[in-house]
């Protein structure tokens, strides 16, 4: 069995450092570079693409709101039109950064609200997934399991990955639990883990209520602005060792 590891890094900003980017990503197969928006500048944008080529790691623009206040959590309330515009943008932005490292550009993955809201709303799913392929019909979209965002991306024709969370908790409708719910974010690496494995090999997941959900797993996310993110990669790759799983980039 297959699956890739990804992890949402260059989001430090100016003086403010986030996460652990240098040691993480020798432990992952594909890094969701944050593109300026939610997080991020210029300066970390380049750092990190360069450090992803250097550790051979796919690179993935990762869009967000214009929120850097709020880490692109908010939701906002945007047309389909505003946010197609977002998303050229913002992969436009690290494409440039990927070409002066001369490495291409591997997919797209919406960060946090746009992310979520785009998961649910198909209109702006399918602006996010029109965007992604006016600007490059080989990028692969990221979308969360069963999750509009998938469906429009195949209706666009553009390839799609599902994507599933070791170190999030999940409703009984396979949407992540909101951070603002107790529970919602698993930090204990053994558990988030485990719940990586039972997604992998049998394709299921218990949800925060206790019921068996079924899910897809192509890529499976680690969240590089937790304090655990660096242990739990490791421990994940250890488990995934033991049990036949390879870790390869899309």
């Amino acid at each position: 069995m297959k699956i890739d590891l990804n992890c949402d890094l260059g989001e430090s900003f100016g003086n403010y450092k986030i996460g652990m980017d240098e040691e993480v990503i020798k432990c992952i197969s594909s890094a969701n570079i944050a593109c300026g928006f939610h997080a991020s500048d210029p300066l970390v944008m380049e750092k990190t693409v360069a450090l992803a080529k250097e550790n051979g790691v796919k690179v993935g623009a990762h869009p967000g709101f214009p929120d850097l206040v709020g880490f692109g959590r908010r939701n906002m309330n945007v047309s389909p039109k505003e946010l197609k515009a977002m998303v050229v943008y913002q992969i436009g932005a690290l494409n440039a950064f990927c070409k002066a490292n001369e490495i291409k550009m591997n997919h797209v993955k919406p960060h946090g609200a746009m992310y979520n809201m785009a998961a649910k709303d198909e209109r702006l799913a399918f602006a996010i997934a029109e965007a992604v392929a006016q600007v490059d019909e080989s990028l692969v979209l990221v979308g969360l399991s069963g999750s509009a965002l998938l469906t429009a991306a195949k209706e666009v024709g553009i390839k799609c990955a599902s994507e599933v969370f070791a170190d999030r908790a999940y409703e009984d409708d396979g949407s992540l639990v909101p951070r603002t719910k107790i529970g919602a974010v698993i930090t204990n690496e053994e558990e988030a883990s485990d719940r990586a494995v039972q997604m992998i090999k049998f394709g299921k997941v218990k949800s925060i209520s206790g019921k068996e959900i079924p899910i897809i797993a192509d890529t499976i996310c680690i969240h590089g602005d937790t304090p655990q993110a660096l242990h739990l990669a490791r421990i994940m790759r250890a488990k995934f060792a033991r049990e036949m799983i390879e870790i390869e980039a899309l």
